[in-house]
């Protein structure tokens, strides 16, 4: 069960993942930045709320600041919809597997 629970969770990962490289097609501006860091942020406080942060989240978010801090918005976006992806996987990891536990069979 956890392996499957492992391997879903992995897929949720690498589709929210592509789904936020596609849809930043236009040129990223910094109210844009602004918006998508905001919710990343919040995003990553419920996963810390959950006490299911994951470290590469943390490094997504300081990777689009310091995209942003460079006037890079496009890249700045694009890092924080990534961090935000991320976040919203812990969620999904934390909420799915509260009671996952109870299945398992203790042998």
């Amino acid at each position: 069960m956890r392996k499957n629970m492992r391997i879903s969770t992995l897929s949720l990962v690498s589709v929210l993942l592509i789904a936020t490289a596609t849809s930043v097609m236009a040129a990223g501006s910094e109210a844009d930045f602004k918006t998508a860091y905001a919710a990343a942020e919040a995003a990553n406080e419920e996963a810390g709320a959950l006490r299911d942060q994951w470290t590469v989240t943390a490094t997504a978010l300081a990777a689009a600041k310091k995209a942003a801090d460079a006037g890079n918005f496009d890249q700045a976006v694009a890092q924080s919809k990534g961090a935000e992806a991320l976040a919203k996987a812990s969620i999904f990891q934390a909420t799915s597997e509260k009671e996952a536990w109870k299945t398992i069979e203790i042998r």
